[in-house]
């Protein structure tokens, strides 16, 4: 991996924004910072960029986005800026209504601070719902929230003891689409669904129907860090359970190495989820055509992932904790969402590479 590209990735939230700004200016293109109203961990400024790449009248828009879940940004940002560094990714000739629509941190909060969540606990990915109307149950989570976030950590063998005995009695598959599909029953627990639009939820809309609400097509890319086997790049289906929509995902982005995966038929790493972002195209820009798909990197086995999450969590409801347990805390919960390594990031980049070049090709024969 040469310097340039390792240095693509960055440590921090800050750093990462620097590096994205920078690449957007060199390419002399308009940045629209949509500013967040927290400050960050540092006190920075925290924003939602947003960076139009190609004809002004596009109406063919590729959406790259990261940072949906803020710790896997990490990744995110690192392939964003990688491609406006090194347009070579790019078919040529360039389709000449076709425009790539980067959203660099759509949870900033998160990417900051070094959490999954937003401000509001809440996983942004299960946010988008009509909250006028009943909101999904999920009776498993309510079950063993008080085992998955108990009261001291690390937890006592009884409590994990109590943990196992219900996964042995339901099986794997319900324990993960319990943990994970989202819950709108405990703010204070983990993949919390929220009571509310977000504030990155709300701004993400605005800028769908500034940037894309003109769009006679458009599709998503958005990466994601945490399931499956290091360094591959899961291709997961991201548009409502429509056979013409999983067809032109698969044409875009499918083939014998790279299948397209599902939520719905249980191809997926993932469980079945609720509220889901790519559903704010159908409002912002109901006159397109939508394909997409969620571009998610292996990086340790789950339980790993389950117990960094669940430990974190256990600490944003002790802020009392002692220095050494918060930093352990926080060093391993950005570990099992970014392998700081060049192997993997080089990984990340050839199929993120390919990845955006089949997206513009899609697009342009779309």
């Amino acid at each position: 991996m040469s310097a340039a590209t390792e240095q693509a990735f960055a440590p921090s939230y800050a750093q990462a924004r620097e590096l994205f700004l920078q690449a957007a200016q060199a390419r002399g293109l308009v940045v629209d910072s949509r500013v967040h109203p927290l400050p960050g961990r540092d006190g920075e400024v925290m924003a939602m960029d947003v960076v139009w790449d190609g004809p002004a009248q596009a109406s063919r828009v590729l959406i790259v986005s990261s940072a949906c879940h803020g710790v896997e940004g990490h990744c995110g940002s690192g392939v964003q800026v990688d491609a406006l560094r090194r347009p070579d990714w790019r078919p040529t000739p360039w389709h000449s209504d076709v425009a790539v629509l980067w959203i660099h941190a759509l949870n900033p909060y998160g990417f900051s601070h070094g959490r999954r969540t937003t401000h509001e606990n809440v996983d942004l990915n299960r946010n988008f719902h009509r909250f006028d109307q009943a909101l999904p149950d999920n009776p498993g989570y309510r079950d063993i929230h008080h085992w998955l976030i108990p009261a001291q950590w690390p937890p006592s063998e009884a409590n994990e003891a109590a943990l196992q005995d219900w996964v042995d009695r339901h099986g794997k598959a319900a324990f993960q689409q319990a943990v994970s599909g989202g819950q709108h029953s405990h703010p204070d627990g983990l993949f919390y669904s929220g009571r509310a639009p977000t504030w990155s939820h709300q701004t993400l809309r605005q800028v769908l129907h500034t940037h894309a609400g003109h769009a006679r097509h458009v599709g998503w890319i958005d990466v994601h860090t945490g399931l499956g086997p290091s360094g591959v790049g899961e291709r997961i289906f991201a548009c409502k359970n429509d056979a013409s929509a999983l067809a032109r995902t698969q044409a875009w982005w499918g083939s014998k190495d790279t299948p397209i995966t599902s939520i719905y038929d249980g191809s997926s790493t993932s469980a079945l989820l609720t509220g889901l972002m790519w559903s704010a195209v159908e409002d912002e820009c109901p006159q397109a055509q939508y394909t997409g798909m969620a571009l998610e990197y292996g990086t340790v086995p789950w339980t790993e992932t389950l117990w960094a999450l669940r430990a974190d969590q256990w600490l944003a409801l002790h802020p009392q904790a002692n220095a050494q347990q918060a930093q352990h805390i926080r060093a391993d919960l950005r570990r099992v969402f970014y392998t700081d390594t060049d192997a993997w990031k080089q990984q990340i980049l050839v199929q993120a590479r390919q990845a955006l070049a089949q997206g513009i090709a899609g697009l342009s024969q779309a």
